[in-house]
């Protein structure tokens, strides 16, 4: 087998909490082997780390987020970029972009691909974007100034609020995509001839993390006042996961059903689905817990006794792809409610494994509440064939090994 390439993965952030399946997925490889530089165009806001962030041993390099904060380094990355032999196709591309897409963010990832490409940590022998919007044009700008091959894991919010026509000139050069839903990979294979080169790829789970829970779930009802049923639910507080259209199902819940919800995330709508909720008069069933580690999420999914995400496709296009909560909870026996939006349906069938209903339905996701809170024998059943299917489907070895192949079939091809 030929050596691996040094491979710098461009990211958007890191680390971040809520990316949890990208760390997942860079500690992957480097236990298969492949030797990584990760290249963030953010700097980390988050106060809390996952513990998979502690195991990876890659570098991380921050680009400047913003140009003005690093002047001298965008002033010579651009110096040494008239000397590339391809900084004119860069430019020639740059300008095609920018006739498309006049802002201020265009010329960021400009800048950014200059100093990447002046600085080039670790003598990167392939570039990887995560996300097929702006990391991917860091990357790609990158590799036409450098003559370095790239290749792209997208996800869901990037193909969606990306337009087709640049969708399909990165599609074009990368040389292989990545996608971790059915209907993101048959979006992205109606906008190239280059079909072969897209790949389907969940992401799975480290199982290693989200072991088996063995423990008893609660029998609750939610006919006792003095102990309601726990309703769980894990995402940040943003139009697509659709939190005001729960909010307005839990209000239309029986009047003599109790229950309480624990909302674990952060989110700049946070403060409005504060208000909401008092408006409804629900405050006082609802604790708004913010961001949490990883071990601490775990530990909720097992007292819990549902799980609910009304994810929906936002003004914007933007959607979830397969909620990786959706499969970490299921992972632990808690059934799931949720709507038939995306890469949902992939991993949940209604009545068989999860209760699935229409997103934008307060009505109808209400009643599945109902039943799932007023059965628990429903609940098992359901939660065990969710495990079920996780650990025989979705299990992330298996994107690692293919993600793995990839790679190396590019590196029998330069040999």
């Amino acid at each position: 087998m030929p050596p691996r390439r040094k491979i710098l993965v461009v990211l958007k952030g890191y680390p971040r909490l809520s990316e949890t399946f990208i760390a997942q997925e860079l500690l992957g490889l480097e236990k298969a082997g492949f030797d990584l530089t990760l290249i963030s165009m953010r700097r980390p806001t988050d106060k809390k780390r996952h513990p998979v962030h502690d195991e990876i041993k890659a570098r991380v390099v921050y680009l400047p987020e913003y140009l003005h904060e690093e002047p001298i380094r965008v002033v010579k990355g651009l110096i040494a970029g008239f000397s590339r032999p391809g900084f004119k196709a860069l430019l020639k591309r740059f300008l095609a972009d920018l006739t498309r897409d006049l802002s201020r963010n265009r010329f960021r990832r400009l800048g950014q691909a200059l100093v990447l490409g002046r600085e080039w940590p670790d003598h990167g022998e392939w570039l990887h974007a995560h996300f097929i919007h702006t990391p991917a044009s860091v990357t790609e700008y990158a590799s036409m100034l450098t003559g370095i091959p790239w290749s792209c894991s997208a996800h869901a919010k990037d193909i969606w609020t990306s337009p087709d026509w640049e969708l399909t000139e990165k599609l074009k050069s990368a040389r292989w995509t990545v996608t971790c839903t059915r209907t993101g990979y048959e979006h992205m294979r109606t906008l190239t001839s280059r079909k072969d080169a897209v790949h389907l790829s969940y992401h799975g789970l480290d199982l290693a993390r989200f072991g088996h829970f063995a423990g008893e779930r609660s029998q609750r009802t939610g006919d006792d006042p003095d102990d309601p049923a726990l309703i769980l639910s894990v995402g940040r507080a943003v139009e697509k996961k659709g939190y005001d259209v729960l909010l307005r199902a839990l209000a239309l819940l029986p009047a003599d059903l109790h229950w309480r919800m624990d909302h674990v995330g952060g989110g700049e709508a946070l403060a409005k689905l504060k208000t909401l909720a008092s408006e409804l008069g629900l405050s006082g069933r609802i604790a708004w817990k913010g961001a949490m580690a990883q071990e601490d999420v775990l530990d909720h999914y097992r007292r819990a006794d549902l799980f609910a995400l009304a994810c929906r496709i936002a003004a914007n296009g933007d959607r979830d792809g397969l909620p990786n909560v959706l499969v970490e909870a299921s992972s632990q026996r808690l059934v799931c409610v949720s709507t038939d939006v995306s890469g949902v349906p992939e991993l949940l069938r209604d009545g068989e494994n999860g209760l699935v209903v229409p997103p934008e339905d307060p009505a109808l996701l209400a009643k599945a509440l109902t039943a799932a809170i007023r059965d628990p024998a429903l609940r098992k059943r359901l939660g065990d064939a969710a495990e079920r299917r996780v650990r025989e489907e979705f299990d992330h070895h298996s994107s690692i090994r293919q993600l793995s192949g990839l790679f190396e079939a590019e590196w029998q091809k330069a040999s």
